[in-house]
């Protein structure tokens, strides 16, 4: 299905998940003459994709009338010096989708017109791949129309869901928005476990990352949960089984990752207060 919009789209920050969204949505066929990113210095490769599309780049693009959509894709810092400057670019019917950690539905509209449709989403890395996942709210003031587009704009690099209650992306941010480094985290650490072992360091690394490209592909076209999965691979008093009575342990992988979790959504919470 080709991604349409109401008007003009305005990228304000092409870093990495801005240029990961600009792919994904060119990728589903949004014009690229409706798109116009506002940054200073966008990456090369985010630069030389705009230029193959002609599409406007700059610290302050002319744009033919009020987006529809203004996705904000900056660090949480830059959000909020940024805001004056798409204050007068809101339209009527403009929606502002934000991308930025930590940047609150509430701080946001403190600094923009009164009754501003706002969505706030939190994406991950796999972005860069089509494969993230991304949890989304809005404000009182978002259309339907306008809940159409900011899905349509982020399901263009994976799956959305949303939710009603904003506080939870804390917890959103602690599991999936940060998740992927825990998931490399657990590549990188089998890898040296099997040097450790007695493999050799590249041929660790190697079984390390196609075992858990293969186990996440597995667990993406099974119907069957974790846990059912893991008990189909662990034969009683076999190999898999003496890890997991190591893993499973006391203070295992799941306190662990419990309490990183925790760690994560807390540092969330300070960074939106």
């Amino acid at each position: 299905m080709t991604l349409r919009l109401a008007g003009p789209l305005l990228l304000v920050g092409a870093g990495k998940m801005g240029g990961a969204l600009l792919e994904g949505w060119l990728r589903q066929g949004l014009d690229p003459a409706s798109i116009f990113i506002q940054d200073p210095a966008p990456p090369p490769e985010v630069a030389s994709l705009a230029a193959r599309h002609g599409i406007a780049a700059g610290t302050a693009p002319d744009l033919p009338s009020a987006p529809s959509v203004i996705v904000l894709a900056v660090k949480p810092d830059l959000a909020q010096k940024l805001l004056p400057e798409i204050e007068p670019m809101i339209g009527e019917n403009s929606v502002v989708l934000s991308i930025a950690a930590g940047r609150t539905l509430a701080s946001l509209s403190h600094a923009l017109p009164p009754d501003t449709a706002i969505v706030r989403a939190m994406p991950n890395t796999a972005a860069s791949v089509g494969s993230s996942i991304t949890v989304a709210c809005a404000n009182a003031e978002v259309t339907p129309e306008q809940t159409r587009e900011c899905t349509s704009l982020l399901e263009a690099v994976g799956e959305v869901v949303w939710i009603d209650d904003e506080n939870l992306l804390d917890a959103v941010t602690a599991l999936s928005g940060s998740g992927p480094a825990y998931v490399f985290l657990l590549a990188e650490c089998l890898a040296e476990a099997g040097r450790a072992a007695g493999l050799d360091a590249g041929l660790a690394r190697r079984l390390a990352r196609a075992t858990v490209e293969g186990a996440g592909e597995l667990l993406r076209r099974s119907d069957l949960s974790p846990q059912e999965l893991r008990e189909k691979v662990t034969s009683p008093k076999g190999t898999t089984a003496a890890a997991l009575d190591v893993l499973m342990g006391v203070e295992g992988m799941q306190d662990l990752l419990t309490r990183a979790v925790a760690a994560a959504a807390k540092r969330s919470r300070e960074l939106s207060s």
